[in-house]
């Protein structure tokens, strides 16, 4: 069988993130399950955050954190009524002033079912049947997890100096230049159906979204890395439109590769997408460094037209869609 034969039939996708970069690639993702493009839908997802509803029920009952899980979900449920309505549901915020105030009804749901079951991988595949969710939501690791970071800048007595960050929240809103990031514990123990997934995808897709504490996370969990450099599948990488405050202020789409690549240099990447109008005259030396890593750029119209750095999920199928056909 010649390399390129898989591209006959319908594509088995595998999607790496966190909270609103992972939901809009899996929005796109899940259009082309409806077009038949992609007939296995995998979301493996970044469990560190320790903020809002997800850190607070974290911290009382020792789970993982749901909010990333839950908006996964959310993003695969369908545009029907049905779809529509427990997205819409699962994601409902309460408001008020007493101790529910913030919480969210699918972080709840979530909760609630791994009390009841004992498996989290059961209790999220419960959740998506509820749903009627294009696809399955898995985590990337079974134990909660906490991101470090060596941060650069804040120390005034020596802005050279580094100093650690712990927390995905304080990391993600640090005020000086991450220098890399770490995972507490340093080897948990990954989730099995995310790495069978991974060795069996055709396609995985890394990104968008928070890059140092939703995509660059799942590649310091040494067993899905290993899983990562192993696999026959293509791995296509998603560059965000724009620099994030606090954890990468500043960066263009070549920094965001270029430190991709810096946390794994073993995981070979087949497929760079970037937007074309956020690039912009950056785009001839954008393709030099893809080149340089041995992948090929696919420039595309992929965000918004609201001007928001946002992606917008018909135009992301589209290039995926392409992408996958080989074109």
């Amino acid at each position: 069988m010649s390399p390129d034969d898989h591209l006959d039939r319908a594509q088995s996708v595998v999607a790496l993130g966190g909270g609103h970069g992972l939901a809009a690639s899996l929005q796109a993702l899940r259009l082309l399950v409806d077009d038949l493009v992609v007939d296995e839908l995998t979301a493996v997802v970044t469990v560190a955050d320790n903020g809002g509803s997800s850190g607070r029920l974290r911290g009382e009952f020792g789970v993982l954190p749901p909010g990333d899980l839950r908006m996964a979900l959310a993003a695969l449920c369908g545009d029907d009524q049905w779809g529509d309505t427990w997205a819409r549901v699962l994601q409902h915020r309460f408001a008020g002033h007493g101790e529910m105030n913030g919480h969210v009804i699918g972080n709840l749901l979530i909760v609630g079912l791994w009390e009841q079951l004992g498996d989290p991988v059961a209790a999220l595949d419960w959740v998506g049947r509820l749903l009627g969710t294009k696809g399955r939501v898995l985590p990337m690791a079974l134990v909660p997890l906490d991101i470090t970071a060596r941060v650069r800048g804040l120390d005034a007595d020596d802005p050279a100096a580094t100093v650690t960050v712990r927390g995905q929240v304080e990391v993600a809103t640090t005020g000086g230049d991450i220098v890399s990031i770490a995972l507490d514990p340093p080897d948990p123990k990954p989730c099995p159906e995310a790495i069978d997934a991974v060795h069996a995808a055709d396609w995985v897709v890394l990104g968008p979204g928070s890059w140092y504490s939703s995509v660059i996370p799942h590649l310091e969990v040494p067993a899905l890395r290993s899983a990562l450099a192993a696999t026959d599948a293509r791995i296509v990488v998603v560059l965000n439109l724009a620099g994030e405050a606090g954890e990468t202020s500043g960066y263009d789409a070549i920094d965001h590769l270029a430190v991709l690549v810096q946390h794994a240099p073993d995981v070979t990447i087949h497929t760079v997408i970037a937007d074309r109008t956020s690039v912009g005259e950056d785009a001839a030396e954008l393709e030099q460094a893809v080149a340089s890593y041995g992948a090929r750029l696919v420039l595309a119209d992929v965000a918004c037209d609201d001007g928001q750095p946002r992606h917008d999920a018909e135009r992301l199928a589209g290039t995926y869609a392409g992408i996958l056909s080989g074109s």
